[in-house]
């Protein structure tokens, strides 16, 4: 069963700063593209930023320049260093992979992590 797993989320003072991790288990063969969303109360989801398997990211202009999305495809693993965070960050923070689960085929499923909560106090 391929699942993803988040963590790393807590509550932080405004202006401090988080390290998110998510790792994919399971029987996986390959991982494209990775990212983190997040999903604030009252509101839709959002993109924060994504990476592909050749390493280029994408952020959303919310916190471009305040936060950094690496992964390590040897752990099947993606993460999210926020710095300067802000109450507007709270959040439950997703993330995602799109992930190779069949060794006969190259193409991929969108899986999601169950989330983790960040909240930022000001």
């Amino acid at each position: 069963q391929v699942q993803l797993v988040e963590s790393g989320g807590g509550l932080v003072q405004a202006g401090g700063s988080l390290r998110l991790s998510c790792v994919a288990s399971g029987s996986i063969f390959g991982v494209n593209t990775m990212g983190w969303y997040r999903q604030a109360p009252g509101k839709q989801r959002e993109l924060v930023a994504t990476i592909t398997r050749g390493g280029t990211t994408n952020y959303a202009d919310s916190v471009k320049d305040r936060v950094t999305i690496s992964r390590d495809d040897a752990k099947n693993a993606v993460y999210l260093q926020m710095n300067s965070l802000k109450p507007e960050d709270t959040a439950v923070y997703y993330c995602n992979a799109n992930l190779r689960v069949d060794i006969f085929s190259l193409s991929t499923n969108l899986y999601w992590g169950q989330g983790t909560q960040v909240t930022v106090s000001s």
